[in-house]
């Protein structure tokens, strides 16, 4: 199991940035896509961007052009760089990583960081 650690997040205006970061520990991570995830209250939780062991990147249609994801496989950690701030982007967001072991599909979660957008 990968353990996750998410920082990052607070209270900003909109338009305002925001980077998360999220820390794993093991040696699986380079091999891992990963990704954030966001759940606001009353909705399902959403893929925001997702980043795969070859560096390819895939953003939600609502964050394209504003989210960058990133990651740096020596320091285990994934990033998520958020510009241009909207409330709709108010929600706890949750780092993910899957992998495979032997035939089998892995998959854990952060305990999330909340992101709260508002004037």
């Amino acid at each position: 199991q990968v353990q996750l650690a998410e920082s990052g997040g607070g209270l900003v205006q909109p338009g305002g940035s925001l980077r998360l970061s999220c820390a794993a520990s093991g040696s699986i991570f380079s091999r891992a896509t990963t990704g954030w995830y966001r759940q606001a209250p009353g909705k399902e939780r959403e893929l925001v961007a997702s980043i795969s062991s070859g560096d390819s990147t895939k953003y939600s249609d609502v964050v394209k052009g504003r989210f960058t994801i990133s990651r740096d496989n020596a320091k285990k950690t994934v990033y998520l760089q958020m510009n241009n701030l909207k409330p709709e982007d108010t929600a706890v967001y949750y780092c993910n990583v899957n992998y495979w072991i032997g035939g089998n599909r892995y998959e854990d979660w952060g305990q999330g960081t909340q992101v709260t957008v508002s004037s």
